[in-house]
Protein backbone atom coordinates (compact mmCIF):
# COMPACT_ATOMS: atom_id res chain seq x y z
CA UNK A 1 0.00 0.00 0.00
CA UNK A 2 1.45 3.47 -0.98
CA UNK A 3 0.26 6.79 0.21
CA UNK A 4 -0.68 8.31 -2.54
CA UNK A 5 -0.90 12.53 -3.77
CA UNK A 6 -0.46 12.31 -7.06
CA UNK A 7 2.85 14.63 -6.78
CA UNK A 8 6.51 13.48 -8.34
CA UNK A 9 8.15 11.62 -5.72
CA UNK A 10 4.33 9.26 -5.23
CA UNK A 11 4.28 8.79 -8.61
CA UNK A 12 7.65 7.93 -8.93
CA UNK A 13 7.56 5.58 -5.89
CA UNK A 14 5.11 3.14 -7.58
CA UNK A 15 7.66 2.82 -10.72
CA UNK A 16 10.52 2.04 -8.89
CA UNK A 17 8.66 -0.20 -6.31
CA UNK A 18 7.74 -2.51 -8.82
CA UNK A 19 10.82 -2.32 -10.45
CA UNK A 20 12.75 -2.56 -7.70
CA UNK A 21 10.93 -4.37 -5.20
CA UNK A 22 8.89 -6.55 -7.91
CA UNK A 23 5.79 -5.52 -5.98
CA UNK A 24 2.49 -4.57 -6.99
CA UNK A 25 1.57 -1.66 -5.80
CA UNK A 26 -1.98 -0.37 -4.24
CA UNK A 27 -2.59 3.20 -4.30
CA UNK A 28 -4.37 4.94 -1.53
CA UNK A 29 -5.17 8.63 -1.73
CA UNK A 30 -7.62 10.76 1.12
CA UNK A 31 -9.88 13.92 0.09
CA UNK A 32 -9.65 16.10 3.36
CA UNK A 33 -10.70 18.79 1.88
CA UNK A 34 -8.31 19.82 -0.69
CA UNK A 35 -10.42 19.80 -3.48
CA UNK A 36 -9.02 18.80 -6.64
CA UNK A 37 -9.96 15.96 -9.79
CA UNK A 38 -9.75 12.88 -7.60
CA UNK A 39 -10.75 10.34 -10.58
CA UNK A 40 -7.32 12.07 -12.49
CA UNK A 41 -5.53 11.21 -9.35
CA UNK A 42 -6.82 7.55 -9.47
CA UNK A 43 -6.05 7.49 -13.34
CA UNK A 44 -2.51 9.09 -12.86
CA UNK A 45 -2.08 6.37 -9.82
CA UNK A 46 -2.43 3.67 -12.48
CA UNK A 47 -0.80 5.31 -15.28
CA UNK A 48 2.51 4.77 -13.63
CA UNK A 49 1.54 1.00 -12.68
CA UNK A 50 -0.11 0.70 -9.57
CA UNK A 51 -2.54 -2.67 -9.77
CA UNK A 52 -5.24 -0.64 -8.10
CA UNK A 53 -5.60 2.97 -6.54
CA UNK A 54 -8.19 3.86 -3.76
CA UNK A 55 -9.71 7.09 -3.00
CA UNK A 56 -11.02 7.53 0.71
CA UNK A 57 -13.48 10.28 1.08
CA UNK A 58 -12.58 11.65 4.03
CA UNK A 59 -13.48 15.40 4.64
CA UNK A 60 -16.38 14.48 7.14
CA UNK A 61 -14.26 12.18 9.21
CA UNK A 62 -10.95 14.44 9.26
CA UNK A 63 -13.59 17.71 10.24
CA UNK A 64 -15.20 15.39 13.43
CA UNK A 65 -12.38 13.49 14.77
CA UNK A 66 -9.21 15.72 13.73
CA UNK A 67 -10.04 18.90 13.40
CA UNK A 68 -12.92 19.19 16.40
CA UNK A 69 -10.29 17.84 19.42
CA UNK A 70 -7.84 19.62 17.83
CA UNK A 71 -9.90 23.30 18.03
CA UNK A 72 -11.10 22.02 21.73
CA UNK A 73 -7.07 22.11 22.39
CA UNK A 74 -6.79 25.48 20.54
CA UNK A 75 -3.87 23.51 19.38
CA UNK A 76 -0.78 26.15 17.64
CA UNK A 77 2.69 24.79 17.18
CA UNK A 78 5.25 27.38 18.73
CA UNK A 79 2.15 29.43 19.32
CA UNK A 80 1.44 30.15 15.54
CA UNK A 81 0.92 26.80 13.33
CA UNK A 82 -2.80 25.10 13.10
CA UNK A 83 -0.92 22.34 11.96
CA UNK A 84 -2.26 21.48 8.48
CA UNK A 85 -0.41 18.88 7.65
CA UNK A 86 0.19 17.40 10.76
CA UNK A 87 -3.25 16.29 11.41
CA UNK A 88 -3.80 14.93 8.07
CA UNK A 89 -1.49 12.10 8.46
CA UNK A 90 -3.03 10.27 11.13
CA UNK A 91 -6.03 9.89 8.87
CA UNK A 92 -4.19 8.33 5.64
CA UNK A 93 -2.94 6.23 7.98
CA UNK A 94 -5.64 5.15 9.71
CA UNK A 95 -7.21 4.40 5.74
CA UNK A 96 -3.46 2.68 4.93
CA UNK A 97 -3.92 0.15 7.10
CA UNK A 98 -7.70 -0.61 6.39
CA UNK A 99 -6.44 -0.98 2.85
CA UNK A 100 -3.46 -3.17 3.96
CA UNK A 101 -5.82 -5.55 6.10
CA UNK A 102 -8.73 -5.70 2.71
CA UNK A 103 -5.85 -6.38 0.16
CA UNK A 104 -3.06 -8.80 2.62
CA UNK A 105 -0.59 -6.34 2.01
CA UNK A 106 2.21 -6.91 4.36
CA UNK A 107 3.81 -3.50 4.18
CA UNK A 108 2.71 -0.08 3.36
CA UNK A 109 4.96 2.93 1.87
CA UNK A 110 4.71 6.66 2.04
CA UNK A 111 6.73 9.36 0.01
CA UNK A 112 8.78 11.39 2.54
CA UNK A 113 12.29 12.87 2.00
CA UNK A 114 14.49 11.79 5.29
CA UNK A 115 14.47 15.64 6.63
CA UNK A 116 10.94 16.29 6.41
CA UNK A 117 8.14 15.75 9.30
CA UNK A 118 5.88 13.43 7.64
CA UNK A 119 8.42 10.45 7.32
CA UNK A 120 7.82 11.00 11.27
CA UNK A 121 3.98 10.92 11.55
CA UNK A 122 3.30 8.45 8.79
CA UNK A 123 5.98 6.00 10.66
CA UNK A 124 5.16 6.78 14.31
CA UNK A 125 1.50 7.00 13.57
CA UNK A 126 1.63 3.15 11.27
CA UNK A 127 3.77 1.87 14.25
CA UNK A 128 0.96 2.49 16.83
CA UNK A 129 -1.80 1.44 14.44
CA UNK A 130 -0.10 -1.81 12.71
CA UNK A 131 3.06 -2.71 14.13
CA UNK A 132 3.16 -6.20 12.18
CA UNK A 133 3.70 -3.98 9.11
CA UNK A 134 7.07 -3.47 7.47
CA UNK A 135 7.01 0.20 6.59
CA UNK A 136 8.92 1.73 3.49
CA UNK A 137 10.32 4.81 2.69
CA UNK A 138 11.55 5.01 -1.13
CA UNK A 139 11.80 8.65 -1.57
CA UNK A 140 14.72 8.51 1.37
CA UNK A 141 16.00 5.47 0.41
CA UNK A 142 16.96 6.17 -3.28
CA UNK A 143 18.80 9.49 -2.42
CA UNK A 144 18.18 10.83 -5.65
CA UNK A 145 17.66 14.58 -6.00
CA UNK A 146 14.36 16.37 -7.54
CA UNK A 147 15.39 16.20 -11.08
CA UNK A 148 16.96 13.21 -11.20
CA UNK A 149 13.99 11.64 -9.92
CA UNK A 150 11.55 13.31 -12.50
CA UNK A 151 14.34 11.90 -15.24
CA UNK A 152 14.08 8.45 -13.71
CA UNK A 153 9.76 9.15 -14.13
CA UNK A 154 10.31 10.04 -17.38
CA UNK A 155 13.15 7.72 -18.75
CA UNK A 156 10.56 5.08 -17.28
CA UNK A 157 7.57 6.09 -18.74
CA UNK A 158 5.75 7.49 -15.83
CA UNK A 159 3.19 10.59 -16.00
CA UNK A 160 5.82 12.66 -14.45
CA UNK A 161 5.68 15.91 -16.80
CA UNK A 162 4.81 18.74 -14.02
CA UNK A 163 7.26 19.55 -12.01
CA UNK A 164 5.23 20.68 -8.92
CA UNK A 165 1.49 19.56 -7.94
CA UNK A 166 -1.09 19.68 -4.77
CA UNK A 167 -2.05 17.27 -2.81
CA UNK A 168 -4.88 15.93 -5.14
CA UNK A 169 -2.12 16.11 -8.63
CA UNK A 170 -3.06 18.88 -9.71
CA UNK A 171 0.00 21.12 -11.46
CA UNK A 172 0.98 24.75 -10.43
CA UNK A 173 3.18 26.91 -11.88
CA UNK A 174 6.01 27.41 -9.21
CA UNK A 175 8.68 24.93 -8.05
CA UNK A 176 7.01 25.01 -4.73
CA UNK A 177 5.59 22.31 -2.11
CA UNK A 178 2.33 22.34 -1.28
CA UNK A 179 0.06 20.52 0.58
CA UNK A 180 -3.78 21.51 1.09
CA UNK A 181 -6.40 20.12 3.68
CA UNK A 182 -9.60 21.47 4.93
CA UNK A 183 -7.56 23.57 7.33
CA UNK A 184 -5.36 25.48 5.09
CA UNK A 185 -2.54 25.47 2.83
CA UNK A 186 1.29 24.67 3.60
CA UNK A 187 3.94 26.21 1.14
CA UNK A 188 7.63 25.38 1.28
CA UNK A 189 10.78 24.77 -1.15
CA UNK A 190 11.43 27.43 -3.70
CA UNK A 191 11.94 30.93 -3.34
CA UNK A 192 10.66 30.62 0.30
CA UNK A 193 14.20 29.12 1.28
CA UNK A 194 15.50 32.47 1.53
CA UNK A 195 14.30 33.08 4.85
CA UNK A 196 14.44 36.67 3.73
CA UNK A 197 12.38 36.79 0.65
CA UNK A 198 9.16 37.88 0.96
CA UNK A 199 6.79 35.21 -0.21
CA UNK A 200 6.01 35.61 -3.74
CA UNK A 201 2.39 36.69 -4.80
CA UNK A 202 1.95 33.39 -6.11
CA UNK A 203 1.69 31.28 -3.43
CA UNK A 204 -1.43 32.32 -1.98
CA UNK A 205 -4.68 30.95 -3.06
CA UNK A 206 -7.04 31.32 -0.58
CA UNK A 207 -6.65 34.46 0.63
CA UNK A 208 -6.40 38.26 -1.07
CA UNK A 209 -3.94 40.70 -0.52
CA UNK A 210 -5.17 42.80 2.25
CA UNK A 211 -4.79 45.91 -0.02
CA UNK A 212 -7.27 44.27 -2.19
CA UNK A 213 -9.87 43.16 0.50
CA UNK A 214 -12.75 45.21 1.18
CA UNK A 215 -12.53 48.37 2.73
CA UNK A 216 -15.83 48.48 5.17
CA UNK A 217 -15.49 45.92 8.07
CA UNK A 218 -17.76 43.00 8.18
CA UNK A 219 -18.95 41.22 10.91
CA UNK A 220 -19.91 37.72 11.65
CA UNK A 221 -21.31 35.43 14.35
CA UNK A 222 -20.06 32.09 15.35
CA UNK A 223 -22.33 30.02 17.63
CA UNK A 224 -20.79 27.36 19.81
CA UNK A 225 -22.53 24.60 21.58
CA UNK A 226 -20.39 22.17 24.14
CA UNK A 227 -16.98 23.91 22.35
CA UNK A 228 -17.90 22.98 18.85
CA UNK A 229 -18.59 25.84 15.94
CA UNK A 230 -22.42 25.15 14.63
CA UNK A 231 -23.33 28.47 13.26
CA UNK A 232 -22.44 31.11 11.08
CA UNK A 233 -25.05 33.96 11.07
CA UNK A 234 -27.32 31.97 12.82
CA UNK A 235 -27.65 29.44 9.80
CA UNK A 236 -26.27 25.75 11.12
CA UNK A 237 -23.73 24.24 9.04
CA UNK A 238 -22.20 21.11 8.99
CA UNK A 239 -18.67 21.31 10.65
CA UNK A 240 -17.05 20.90 7.44
CA UNK A 241 -19.31 23.38 5.33
CA UNK A 242 -18.77 25.91 8.24
CA UNK A 243 -14.90 25.83 8.18
CA UNK A 244 -15.07 26.26 4.43
CA UNK A 245 -17.61 29.16 4.99
CA UNK A 246 -15.52 30.64 7.38
CA UNK A 247 -12.41 30.11 5.97
CA UNK A 248 -13.84 31.96 2.59
CA UNK A 249 -15.00 34.78 4.43
CA UNK A 250 -11.98 35.61 6.30
CA UNK A 251 -9.73 35.07 3.32
CA UNK A 252 -11.83 37.87 1.20
CA UNK A 253 -9.92 39.99 4.24
CA UNK A 254 -6.58 38.64 3.59
CA UNK A 255 -6.72 37.35 7.14
CA UNK A 256 -4.56 33.93 7.74
CA UNK A 257 -1.24 34.40 5.78
CA UNK A 258 1.17 33.08 8.02
CA UNK A 259 5.06 33.31 7.25
CA UNK A 260 7.78 31.36 10.11
CA UNK A 261 10.37 29.87 11.08
CA UNK A 262 9.74 26.55 12.69
CA UNK A 263 11.58 24.15 14.16
CA UNK A 264 11.11 20.04 12.48
CA UNK A 265 11.11 17.53 14.40
CA UNK A 266 14.68 16.00 13.05
CA UNK A 267 16.11 19.13 13.88
CA UNK A 268 16.51 21.74 11.29
CA UNK A 269 14.80 24.86 11.18
CA UNK A 270 12.88 25.92 8.32
CA UNK A 271 10.93 28.56 6.83
CA UNK A 272 7.12 27.91 6.05
CA UNK A 273 4.29 29.73 4.45
CA UNK A 274 0.53 29.10 5.04
CA UNK A 275 -3.04 30.05 4.34
CA UNK A 276 -5.10 29.20 7.28
CA UNK A 277 -7.64 31.99 7.88
CA UNK A 278 -10.76 29.88 9.18
CA UNK A 279 -8.41 27.67 11.25
CA UNK A 280 -6.84 31.09 13.34
CA UNK A 281 -10.34 32.62 13.10
CA UNK A 282 -12.43 29.72 14.91
CA UNK A 283 -9.00 29.30 17.07
CA UNK A 284 -9.23 32.88 18.14
CA UNK A 285 -13.13 32.89 18.71
CA UNK A 286 -13.30 29.44 20.59
CA UNK A 287 -10.11 30.81 22.80
CA UNK A 288 -11.99 33.88 23.84
CA UNK A 289 -15.12 32.37 24.87
CA UNK A 290 -13.51 30.20 26.56
CA UNK A 291 -11.93 32.90 28.64
CA UNK A 292 -15.83 34.29 29.36
CA UNK A 293 -16.98 30.26 30.86
CA UNK A 294 -13.97 28.95 32.36
CA UNK A 295 -12.53 29.13 35.93
CA UNK A 296 -9.72 30.89 36.23
CA UNK A 297 -7.24 27.33 37.54
CA UNK A 298 -8.96 25.19 34.41
CA UNK A 299 -8.06 27.94 31.56
CA UNK A 300 -4.80 28.09 33.39
CA UNK A 301 -4.08 24.73 33.34
CA UNK A 302 -5.73 24.60 30.00
CA UNK A 303 -3.53 27.05 28.30
CA UNK A 304 -0.40 25.56 29.04
CA UNK A 305 -1.33 21.75 28.20
CA UNK A 306 -2.56 23.23 24.27
CA UNK A 307 1.12 24.02 24.19
CA UNK A 308 2.09 19.71 24.93
CA UNK A 309 -0.60 19.13 22.79
CA UNK A 310 0.54 21.07 19.76
CA UNK A 311 3.77 19.27 20.05
CA UNK A 312 2.43 16.08 20.12
CA UNK A 313 0.15 16.10 17.10
CA UNK A 314 2.87 18.07 15.26
CA UNK A 315 5.84 15.40 16.30
CA UNK A 316 3.59 12.56 14.86
CA UNK A 317 1.78 11.29 18.26
CA UNK A 318 -1.76 11.39 17.56
CA UNK A 319 -2.15 8.03 18.66
CA UNK A 320 -0.07 8.39 21.91
CA UNK A 321 -1.96 7.71 25.23
CA UNK A 322 -0.99 11.29 26.27
CA UNK A 323 -3.03 12.69 23.43
CA UNK A 324 -6.10 10.72 24.36
CA UNK A 325 -5.58 11.64 27.50
CA UNK A 326 -5.53 15.54 27.11
CA UNK A 327 -8.64 14.56 24.53
CA UNK A 328 -10.59 13.32 27.40
CA UNK A 329 -9.72 16.81 29.60
CA UNK A 330 -10.31 19.09 27.31
CA UNK A 331 -13.75 17.38 26.71
CA UNK A 332 -14.43 17.91 30.16
CA UNK A 333 -14.03 21.89 29.58
CA UNK A 334 -15.98 21.68 26.47
CA UNK A 335 -19.48 21.22 28.40
CA UNK A 336 -20.26 24.50 29.05
CA UNK A 337 -18.46 26.53 25.73
CA UNK A 338 -21.45 27.40 24.45
CA UNK A 339 -22.37 30.71 23.14
CA UNK A 340 -21.80 33.23 20.50
CA UNK A 341 -19.02 35.16 19.41
CA UNK A 342 -18.81 38.34 17.16
CA UNK A 343 -15.70 38.57 15.23
CA UNK A 344 -14.80 41.75 12.93
CA UNK A 345 -13.19 41.80 9.69
CA UNK A 346 -11.43 44.58 8.43
CA UNK A 347 -8.14 43.95 5.70
CA UNK A 348 -5.80 41.69 7.27
CA UNK A 349 -6.91 41.48 10.41
CA UNK A 350 -10.25 39.19 12.16
CA UNK A 351 -10.96 40.70 16.07
CA UNK A 352 -13.25 39.34 18.35
CA UNK A 353 -15.26 42.37 19.20
CA UNK A 354 -18.08 40.22 21.07
CA UNK A 355 -19.32 37.26 23.16
CA UNK A 356 -21.77 36.03 25.03
CA UNK A 357 -22.98 32.90 27.12
CA UNK A 358 -25.53 31.25 29.10
CA UNK A 359 -22.47 29.75 31.32
CA UNK A 360 -20.62 33.00 31.27
CA UNK A 361 -18.84 33.92 34.23
CA UNK A 362 -18.94 37.59 33.86
CA UNK A 363 -20.97 38.99 36.06
CA UNK A 364 -21.68 42.41 35.92
CA UNK A 365 -23.02 43.52 39.28
CA UNK A 366 -19.11 42.25 40.41
CA UNK A 367 -17.56 43.68 37.56
CA UNK A 368 -19.25 47.36 37.22
CA UNK A 369 -18.13 50.61 38.68
CA UNK A 370 -21.35 52.44 38.96
CA UNK A 371 -24.21 51.99 40.20
CA UNK A 372 -25.64 48.44 41.46
CA UNK A 373 -21.85 47.27 42.28
CA UNK A 374 -21.81 44.40 44.95
CA UNK A 375 -18.24 43.78 45.09
CA UNK A 376 -17.41 43.88 48.83
CA UNK A 377 -14.58 46.20 48.78
CA UNK A 378 -13.73 46.03 52.71
CA UNK A 379 -13.11 42.44 51.93
CA UNK A 380 -10.43 43.36 50.06
CA UNK A 381 -7.50 44.61 52.43
CA UNK A 382 -7.33 41.43 54.58
CA UNK A 383 -7.37 39.33 51.12
CA UNK A 384 -4.31 41.75 49.83
CA UNK A 385 -2.59 41.10 53.42
CA UNK A 386 -2.78 37.47 53.34
CA UNK A 387 -2.18 36.97 49.34
CA UNK A 388 1.35 39.35 50.10
CA UNK A 389 2.43 37.59 53.67
CA UNK A 390 4.86 35.36 52.07
CA UNK A 391 6.60 37.64 50.20
CA UNK A 392 6.94 39.91 52.76
CA UNK A 393 7.82 37.10 54.86
CA UNK A 394 10.69 36.38 52.35
CA UNK A 395 11.78 39.88 52.51
CA UNK A 396 12.34 40.32 56.38
CA UNK A 397 14.28 36.60 56.34
CA UNK A 398 16.64 38.42 54.02
CA UNK A 399 17.08 41.63 55.79
CA UNK A 400 15.24 43.72 53.98
CA UNK A 401 14.23 47.19 55.38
Amino acid sequence: MLAYSGGLDTTVAVGWLREALDADVICVAADVGQGGDFEALRERALMSGAVEAVVVDGTDEFAEDYLRPTLAANALYQGRYPLVSALSRPLICHHLVQAAAEFGAGSVAHGCTGKGNDQVRFEVSLGALAPHLKVLAPVRGWGMTREETQAWGIAHGLPVATTSTTGAGVPVKAPYSIDENLWGRAIECGQLEDPMAEAPDDVWERTVPPSKAPTDPAYCVLTFEAGVPVAVDGERLPLAQLIRRVDALAGSFGVGRLDMVEDRVVGIKSREVYEVAGALVLIDAHRDLEALVLDRDVLRTKRGLEARYAELVYEGQWFSPLREALDAFNANTQQYVSGDVRVKLEPGSARVVGRSAPGSLYDLSLATYDIGDTFEHGAAEGFVKLWGLPLKTWARARGRS
